[in-house]
């Protein structure tokens, strides 16, 4: 004979079973329960990441890594990251710390302060650049509010740790990448951007050519005015002089 709700019961204490079975052992079980996607542990003894992006190294026990560049998909959540065009990233680093970022982000995720030389003049890149993942809702609003194309989304959604606090603060130094790193995520979509940016960077380029040719002939307009005004007055001078 059934009992009316037996079934809850019995898929509760499966439930129960699975959620105490992550923290400790459980029947033959020697060691926690983990989630079969976490493909990168294998051996349940081995270390946990310290901090979010880094996996350990199977070439070299003991040791962490930055994963391969993985497949999204539809359900993938991706991080931002801030690029840089090439050799010292502070030197090329696109951001300039306008903080439009900053106060655009919805969960208020981001955190920058801007930088300074030993004489308190301001430099165009930011000193401090942190992103909470653990709050960021992958939303890409900074990426649409940047005047810069400085942030774009990673393809590297895989950013678990145990440490839910320092472990999911992400750094600026973490979120550093190149261009050419994003042209290997997302090669159109880098492109076009590059695209876009030599454009306006030609466009603004020609306006300034046209206002410096524009004051040019301005100057030498002028100049040939106070030519013409100061020879009219030697003439208006001599006729005096023979009057």
């Amino acid at each position: 004979m059934s009992i009316l709700g037996a079934g809850i019961f019995k898929g509760m204490a499966v439930t129960l079973k699975n959620f105490l079975g992550s923290y400790r052992s459980l029947g033959r079980s020697k060691h926690p329960l983990v989630t079969n996607q976490y493909s990168w542990k294998p051996n349940p003894d081995s270390p946990l990441p310290a901090r979010a992006n880094e996996y350990p190294d199977p070439d070299q026990p003991g040791d962490f890594k930055k994963p391969e560049n993985t497949t999204v998909t539809n359900f993938s959540r991706n991080f931002p990251i801030l690029l840089h065009d090439g050799g010292e990233p502070m030197d090329t680093i696109r951001c300039v710390a306008c903080l439009i970022c900053e106060r655009e982000c919805p969960p208020q995720c981001i955190y920058i302060e801007k930088d300074y030389d030993e004489n308190g003049k301001y430099i165009k890149r930011p000193a401090v650049f942190d992103i909470d993942i653990s709050v960021c809702m992958s939303c890409q609003i900074c990426v649409e509010v940047c005047p810069f194309d400085a942030i774009v989304m990673d393809s590297q959604f895989e950013l678990s740790s145990p440490d839910r606090f320092d472990g999911l603060l992400l750094r600026r130094d973490d979120l550093l990448k190149s261009n050419k790193y994003y042209h290997d995520i997302h090669p159109e979509e880098a492109k076009a951007r590059d695209q876009k940016m030599a454009d306006e960077k030609a466009a603004k380029e020609a306006k300034k050519k046209a206002a410096a040719e524009a004051a040019k002939k301005k100057a030498e307009e002028k100049a040939k005015a106070e030519v013409e005004a100061r020879a009219q007055e030697e003439v208006e001078d001599k006729t005096e002089d023979a009057e």
